[in-house]
């Protein structure tokens, strides 16, 4: 989906009302599902708008949603997560460690390797592993684009683009909500949770919908993380460049967007880490705080609504089997290394 570069409130309406609606219905359904199931099933209001957007994806589909939902999920996503930043202090950055940015490195770089692999491996072209690779290991979409920039052409490369960002949000939906009770079966307490969600979910929407699903520690480790791997993707993307140039191929230039939304995050982490210390700031902050954490948590809503309502879990039956294999190959490769490494740090 895209955004007309002068589309207006008018056409951005019925999207945007529909994905609201979307998120009012989750809200209202929450405690009623959990009432009737005697409290069995509490599913997150996050995951129920979700589901409900990908059961009214037919509905959604037409063209005069299309301008608004994906205003909500490119736009008002990264506002709503630039505001995610004032949830989360210095400490917590720090609180990382080193081990755990050398795992999201390390895990990283065998993701990317390992696409390529199987890529060759299973006939695939060698583009398409880097679209892949990146897809999975930075940020998905995002990533996917900003990578193909760098490939070189070859006859399915329009073909392979469009597929792995429709796996990559089809993907990163499903884990969305598998990875959370597999860190319950591992063991992991919260911090582990959310640098497994974080480290390994493809998209920041389900990082975030993962994380915060979870409790709010979790989803702050989790967008703490994945924000690290998002700024990882200029270098990512000019290796892949490099690598693919130093064969003889002829590769486009890198045209890597810039992570705006990251950059506001890390302003409003550094407001939430000074503010609370300045006497005549603190008590204004604390009052108007609450108010922007509101705000963020129905912009979340609203976007992981649209994201669901932009979901079809049909597209992507309609490529080989080997794309597939690819696609599924890098996502457990990431998944297993930071499992693997969440043990030993």
């Amino acid at each position: 989906m895209t955004v007309h570069a002068l589309a207006t409130p008018r056409l951005l309406m019925p999207g945007f009302v529909l994905a609201a609606g979307v998120g009012v219905a989750a809200v209202l359904a929450e405690p009623l599902l959990r009432q009737a199931t005697g409290g069995r099933l509490a599913l997150p209001v996050m995951v129920i708008a979700l589901i409900i957007g990908i059961a009214l994806h037919p509905l959604a589909a037409r063209p005069t949603f299309e301008p608004g939902l994906s205003f909500a999920v490119k736009k008002l996503l990264r506002w709503a997560i630039g505001l995610l930043g004032l949830r989360i202090a210095f400490g917590d950055i720090v609180g990382l460690g080193l081990g755990t940015l050398a795992l999201v490195v390390g895990s990283m770089a065998a993701t990317i390797a390992s696409a390529v692999w199987l890529a060759r491996r299973l006939g695939v072209a060698d583009g398409y592993g880097a679209l892949a690779g990146a897809a999975t290991a930075v940020c998905g979409a995002s990533a996917t684009l900003a990578t193909t920039t760098v490939v070189p052409n070859y006859p399915a490369k329009a073909a392979d683009t469009a597929f792995t960002v429709v796996a990559a949000n089809a993907l990163s939906t499903l884990v969305m909500l598998a990875y959370p009770p597999l860190a319950v079966l591992l063991g992991f307490d919260a911090t582990q949770t959310g640098i497994l969600l974080g480290a390994t979910i493809h998209d920041m929407a389900q990082v975030v919908g993962a994380g915060y699903a979870v409790s709010e520690p979790v989803g702050n480790t989790a967008v703490v993380v994945k924000l690290f791997r998002v700024f990882l993707l200029l270098p990512v993307v000019l290796a892949i460049g490099w690598w693919f140039a130093r064969r003889g191929d002829a590769a486009g230039a890198a045209r890597v967007p810039v992570p705006v939304f990251a950059l506001v995050f890390l302003a409003l982490v550094v407001v939430n880490s000074v503010l609370p210390a300045v006497p005549a700031l603190a008590a204004p902050y604390a009052a108007v705080k609450p108010w922007l954490v509101q705000i963020s948590n129905a912009g979340l809503l609203i976007a992981i609504a649209a994201l669901g309502l932009g979901t079809s879990l049909t597209a992507i039956l309609t490529i080989g089997w080997r794309h597939v294999a690819v696609f599924l190959g890098a996502t457990l490769v990431i998944l297993g290394l930071v499992v693997a490494g969440l043990f030993v740090i």
